[in-house]
């Protein structure tokens, strides 16, 4: 399956092909193949941009990407062939993803991470909850103080569910934003139809909007940004005013305090401990 697209921050027409083989997932870019786990976070400046191989691997924006597969729970038997310095911005969402990879018919299993402990991990002014549970279970709280928008989106792990009402969620950008990141290029070239601007008048975009689809989207990144170690983890996680930077330090975190732990898991099976 090949994907197509404008690069939201370059403005480049940007290429990825799902290209189904034998291994975990991973990347390949130029004559490099790079298996997700020996990617490292190298910047969250509106996006996440990872790196591997001491930077001759660099690709930008692959949250979208990353969460259609977590939400599918595809792990294995996957390369995505990116040809350009950042992911497509497709239809603001990862649906355009979802449905890439859902018809290649790729094994399904369970996220190798756990959540261990009970704790919680505060990153300036965000705050990340973890509980121990038999399934996954992630919640978004945004700080948005908007008349149209409901704070709150919970997804249960339903790889269904996912796709029909996380999956669609666009980006979305405060109007008191757009000039500062017109200056700077990062918009010039966004597909209107794949993205939500909220301004104090009310809501502006292409086609329906519903109340809940900012949270949704944000839950939406977090799943892509949690992708990256394994996640989103077997357990409750409650994010209160989540964003990329602070999604990669908050797992950092997590990780090398035991909230959250990494276990082994059988390809194409559900990822119980072997």
């Amino acid at each position: 399956m090949v994907l197509e697209g404008v690069a939201l921050h370059s403005g480049a027409r940007a290429r990825v092909t799902l290209l189904a083989r034998p291994g975990p997932v991973g990347v390949s870019a130029g004559d490099l193949d790079v298996p997700i786990e020996d990617f490292t976070v190298a910047s969250t400046v509106r996006a996440t941009t990872i790196v591997a191989l001491g930077g001759r691997v660099r690709v930008a924006m692959v949250e979208h990407a990353f969460a259609a597969l977590a939400g599918l729970g595809i792990r294995d038997g996957l390369t995505l062939v990116v040809e350009g310095p950042e992911l497509p911005l497709l239809d603001g969402g990862a649906g355009e993803w979802c449905e890439a990879a859902q018809s290649l018919a790729l094994p399904k299993s369970d996220p190798p991470l756990r959540v261990a402990r009970a704790g919680a991990v505060e990153v300036g002014t965000s705050r990340y909850e973890f509980h121990p549970a038999d399934d996954i279970d992630v919640e978004v709280r945004l700080v948005l103080d908007h008349p149209r928008v409901t704070r709150e989106a919970r997804w249960t792990g339903d790889a269904a569910d996912f796709r029909a009402r996380i999956a669609p969620a666009r980006t979305f950008v405060l109007a008191s934003e757009i000039d500062s990141l017109s200056r700077q290029g990062l918009i010039r070239h966004v597909d209107p139809r794949s993205v939500v601007v909220l301004s104090a008048k009310g809501v502006h975009c292409t086609g329906p909007f519903a109340e809940d689809e900012p949270a949704r989207h944000k839950l939406l990144d977090l799943v892509g940004d949690a992708y990256l170690v394994g996640g989103p983890p077997v357990g409750r996680m409650c994010a209160v005013r989540p964003g990329h930077a602070a999604n990669a330090a908050a797992f950092r975190q997590a990780c090398a305090e035991g909230i959250l732990v990494r276990i082994r898991s059988t390809p194409g099976r559900s990822g119980r401990p072997n």
